[in-house]
């Protein structure tokens, strides 16, 4: 079965930074686009990022420099650098994929919270 682990959550000052990883175990077809979703109490899911196609990268506005995806091609492992953290920012984060077959992935979740 394919599982997706996030990890790098927890607590953070405002300003600060953390950084999320997603490890992607299982797959029995290549990886085609990775992202990070999240979904704030009362929310509707956002998207944060997304890597299509190989390079295309796609940032939801509210984070636009501040927060970084990358993808690391020789694992199937993906990360988010979120820097000046805000307390608008806190919530529960999950890391996506979809496949070559066009089926879609998706990790447990990790919280996130950035309060003082």
């Amino acid at each position: 079965q394919v599982q997706l682990v996030e990890s790098g959550g927890g607590l953070v000052q405002p300003g600060g930074s953390l950084r999320l990883s997603c490890v992607a175990s299982g797959t029995r077809i290549p990886i085609k686009d990775v992202g990070w979703y999240r979904q704030a109490p009362g929310k509707q899911r956002e998207q944060v990022a997304v890597i299509r196609g190989g390079a295309m990268i796609n940032y939801g506005s509210s984070v636009k420099g501040r927060f970084a995806i990358s993808r690391d091609n020789a694992k199937d492992a993906w990360y988010l650098q979120m820097n000046s953290l805000e307390p608008e920012d806190s919530a529960v984060y999950y890391c996506s994929a979809r496949d070559y077959e066009l089926s879609d992935f998706w990790g447990q979740g990790i919280q996130v919270t950035v309060s003082s």
